[in-house]
């Protein structure tokens, strides 16, 4: 039968090639791969070879419903192939992510001595973005400038698109500028490029031009402007894009409620994110829930971030990966392990313990709840541990002082392969630092550029002062200040003045003093440390100087508070606190506790009170330190044999450290603390920092 008369198929008289090839387009847009088939059977079974018209249009429906393989069987077949054939199979391999072979077509189509068109041209540079192949690339923006096509729209939008997720914006700045014509998303493109290469105010610079240019505004580009702003935390000009969003009618679109949702919670504003969230209940996706729960969590408002969770579970909205790392996150943050357990429970039952995200914030979880030996098992489930899981488990030996273990973990992981970060190092050091590694703490950090090529930070120098400051080494974290090429930080400057007083160096304690209330004019933890350097020494009238400053600046020191859990409660405690309802039992306990911590040999260090009054006062202060009461607490309401873990917001004392070991041994119990610093155990009247922290 002849096509080009009359071909009866599907009870549809099909006329000439033009009204074929408009039935496989149909075909094609409407995704009807199995009627494109039997139309191409039917074809095959006349005996009729396609045209290349209509040779291109099968070339196309195939690749557009995913059958590439059918689409490369018709290609190899075609007798003669023009641009359109090309540009057709080069298309339909990138679409369905068959990058190399769009490459190897490309290369193929060039030898057949084609010039692409800007369609082949968007395509093979899709693919080297894919491929992470930067060179090709190149070579394809040489090769449009040659052929007069760079600056055509959709070759220069792709070249700009693929030039930032290089990260290389100066390119993709420059290609941007000289396009004569800009779309809406060649801009939207260009919005991203900045935000996710760390630059948000260039990213709401480019919005702003875009929309002075007078290009039509959608909701991809105020999603795209919006995610810029979360990361600004700026929340004036996002509330400005949200007016836009009332304009345009595109509060109902879920993707801009969760983008919205997420900017608010970034900023702080909860009132706002909530309302975003509730405004329109059928609309709300699992995004925008976690984004909420998350902002709760960074607010410290844990107990609205599980009650959302609670109450979406009930309603049958699933919780993803990112859901159960946030509350998991809350969990460390607040050192609740019995949530922190329910909530791995379910993590397992959803299969998500696999997650990458997941299990690094578990391994982080118990090891901030003080449950070691839990982070570790975690861990050692891992079957191939991400960078991100190897850096929470340094950080989790850094902060209960292991620093041995945390130099062997360092040495498994890059073994692995893995390639440490500036966060590594960090975990590192603060781990050398704490266990008096000083030695190797330093090795690593000359280390850090030469052998791994990572450009020591602020945050890396303020760790080597503090690593030279614990040991007694002044002279030397003097001299490491003095030629760094940064000026110290807060932290630096705090780890020096701490140093100082534990050591009684008043000179480098007042300078470090000066340097970091000039950094921070409002901290009063210098002012106090200052003081207590001089208490050290007996110097009343500077005592007496210093505070008559805070007092004139009505700068109040921070209370010392300890909390402990018990019976799914907890329970905070303060200094010469008598506010709970068991008071008499606790302080009879403390009192039973003094009698016997004194007859095993614990002698009261007084002369940690930065205060002028007699022994007998400074011994009964320090007897009811709040981590001492609620230690009390828990052994008149614990079980015998429990673990007690005690948080705290100030630095341990010298004082309570050497009774709360006493303590351990009388009472038979493990006493964990976690105090501001990092974890102590304590247990058989030891701790496990060995008296250095």
């Amino acid at each position: 039968m002849n096509f080009q008369a009359v071909c009866r198929f599907g009870g549809h008289m099909l006329q000439d090639a033009t009204t074929l090839a408009q039935t496989i387009q149909t075909y094609a847009r409407t995704k009807q791969l199995n009627r494109g088939k039997e139309l191409h059977a039917q074809l095959l079974r006349t005996e009729y070879t396609p045209c290349i018209f209509l040779a291109n249009h099968l070339l196309n429906m195939y690749s557009k419903c995913g059958e590439v393989d059918y689409a490369l069987k018709v290609f190899d077949k075609m007798p003669q192939r023009n641009l359109v054939s090309w540009t057709a199979m080069i298309t339909g391999f990138s679409q369905n992510r068959r990058f190399s072979e769009t490459l190897k077509t490309f290369s193929q189509m060039r030898d057949a001595g084609e010039n692409p068109t800007q369609f082949a041209f968007a395509s093979v540079i899709r693919a080297c973005v894919f491929l992470g192949t930067i060179e090709i690339g190149r070579q394809m923006h040489s090769l449009a400038l040659k052929l007069g096509l760079a600056f055509e729209l959709f070759v220069g939008s792709n070249l700009a698109d693929m030039y930032w997720k290089f990260r290389l914006m100066a390119d993709a700045c420059k290609v941007f500028e000289e396009m004569p014509c800009k779309d809406a998303v060649s801009w939207t493109s260009m919005i991203d490029g900045y935000a996710k290469n760390g630059d948000s105010e260039a990213a709401l610079l480019t919005y702003k031009r875009m929309v002075n240019d007078g290009i039509v505004i959608d909701q991809h580009v105020l999603c795209s402007a919006l995610n810029a702003c979360s990361t600004l935390k700026a929340c004036k000009f996002g509330k400005c894009l949200h007016s836009t969003v009332l304009k345009l009618g595109l509060q109902v679109e879920v993707s801009v409620g969760n983008v919205l949702t997420d900017m608010y919670s970034k900023a702080g504003d909860m009132e706002s994110a909530s309302n975003v969230f509730w405004i329109d209940s059928d609309g709300r996706s699992i995004v925008s829930c976690t984004s909420l729960i998350n902002g709760f969590v960074e607010m410290d408002e844990i107990d609205k971030a599980f009650s959302l969770f609670v109450d979406l579970q009930r309603q049958g909205v699933e919780p993803n990966e990112f859901t159960f790392s946030s509350l998991i996150k809350s969990c460390a943050n607040q050192a609740a392990p019995d949530q922190g357990i329910q909530l791995h429970a379910q993590v397992v039952k959803v299969n998500f313990d696999r997650d990458p995200f997941v299990y690094s914030v578990l391994v982080d979880m118990y090891g901030k709840c003080g449950l070691l030996d839990h982070s570790i098992q975690v861990f050692d489930e891992i079957e191939n541990p991400t960078e991100v899981a190897w850096n929470s488990l340094l950080s989790v030996f850094a902060l209960h002082g292991l620093g041995k273990a945390a130099l062997e973990t360092f040495t498994k992981m890059v073994n692995r392969g893995v390639k440490p970060n500036a966060i590594t190092f960090v975990s590192l050091l603060t781990g050398c630092s704490h266990a008096g590694l000083v030695k190797e703490g330093l090795n690593y950090f000359h280390s850090m550029e030469k052998r791994y090529g990572i450009v020591p930070r602020e945050e890396h120098y303020s760790c080597v002062i503090d690593l030279l400051g614990r040991a007694g080494r002044l002279n030397e974290a003097e001299e490491f200040i003095n030629n760094m090429p940064i000026q110290p930080n807060a932290f630096g400057w705090c780890s020096f003045l701490g140093a100082c007083r534990i050591h009684g160096d008043q000179e480098r304690g007042k300078l470090a003093a000066e340097k970091l209330m000039q950094l921070e004019p409002e901290n009063i933890g210098a002012r106090v440390l200052l003081s207590n350097i001089y208490a050290k020494e007996q110097q009343w009238e500077d005592v007496r100087s210093v505070r008559k400053k805070m007092r004139d600046g009505r700068m109040k020191k921070l209370p010392g508070y300890s909390w402990v859990d018990v019976g799914n409660k907890t329970h905070t405690f303060g200094a010469e606190d008598w506010s709970h309802p068991l008071m008499k039992e606790i302080y009879e306990k403390l009192d039973t506790l003094l009698d016997q911590i004194k007859d095993a040999g614990y002698v009261p260090q007084t002369d940690s009170i930065p205060h002028e009054m007699d022994e007998s006062s400074k011994e009964k202060l320090l007897h009811h330190h709040s981590e001492r009461i609620a230690i009390a607490f828990a052994l008149i309401s614990m079980p015998a044999g429990k673990p007690i873990i005690v948080k705290k917001n100030l630095r341990v004392c010298l004082d309570c450290h050497s009774a709360i070991k006493y303590i351990s041994k009388v009472a038979g119990r493990k006493i964990i603390v976690r105090d501001n610093n990092r974890f102590h155990h304590f247990a058989d009247g030891l701790c496990s920092c060995g008296d250095y922290w």
